[in-house]
């Protein structure tokens, strides 16, 4: 939380841009009459103004309390409606059995140990109606050099970054922005066996390096 607090102080809106899909994921969800639609670590806003835009009933959760002030200030301005929360998405979500209709998380809610992961999925399947629909994007990378010490140094252009191996298939980075914050590398196969309950239509990668799926809850 300090940590995108401090980033959010620092730089203000730092995704503007909606993920790529979202028009698709709209069209999707009118089409089947989604009305209430929870966005899980809603950042400072971008997809809570685009859904609010689009008429549908939003509400959205962040760990950073920063990052809710700013998405508060954000739909002020454009004179839009949310329900905003400050809180984990991994933790007991604040929101009744079988209350939304669609759930979306994008580049969020894979920054965390399994276990903890999967405490966020049933709290999922709790909260989603039966066919309710879920539309998730996770980092899409593989490990490089793993050094005896359990460090990964890699290289972007003239960027180096470096990591550490946590536990399997997770890592934290060692400098930045995120130092500190646990990543779980999903892989299509673990996208399948994680959400086992949900009827996945489709597995995808982006142009920015994510796995996104969109699936429907099977109750």
């Amino acid at each position: 939380m300090k940590q995108w607090d401090k980033a959010f102080k620092e730089r203000g809106k730092i995704f503007l841009e909606p993920q790529e899909n979202m028009l698709e994921m709209i069209k999707c969800f009118k089409k089947n009459g989604v009305r209430k639609i929870l966005d899980l670590g809603s950042g400072t806003g971008r997809h809570i103004i685009q859904l609010a835009q689009e008429g549908f009933d939003v509400y959205g959760i962040d760990i950073s309390e920063e990052g809710i002030k700013i998405t508060r200030k954000w739909l002020k301005g454009e004179k839009l409606k949310a329900d905003l929360k400050i809180g984990s998405m991994y933790a007991r979500l604040p929101y009744k059995d079988n209350f939304f209709d669609a759930i979306i998380s994008i580049q969020s809610f894979h920054h965390e140990r399994i276990r903890n992961i999967r405490k966020g999925i049933l709290e999922i399947k709790r909260i989603l109606k039966p066919n309710g629909f879920i539309f998730m994007t996770f980092r899409k990378r593989k490990f490089g050099k793993v050094y005896p010490n359990g460090t990964i140094v890699e290289k972007y252009g003239k960027q180096k970054s470096r990591y550490k191996v946590i536990e399997a298939r997770t890592y934290v980075p060692i400098e930045g922005e995120e130092k500190g914050l646990p990543h779980y590398l999903f892989n299509r196969q673990l996208i399948k066996k994680e959400f086992n309950n949900f009827k996945i239509s489709e597995i995808w990668a982006d142009k920015k390096g994510h796995y996104c799926f969109l699936g429907k809850l099977i109750k």
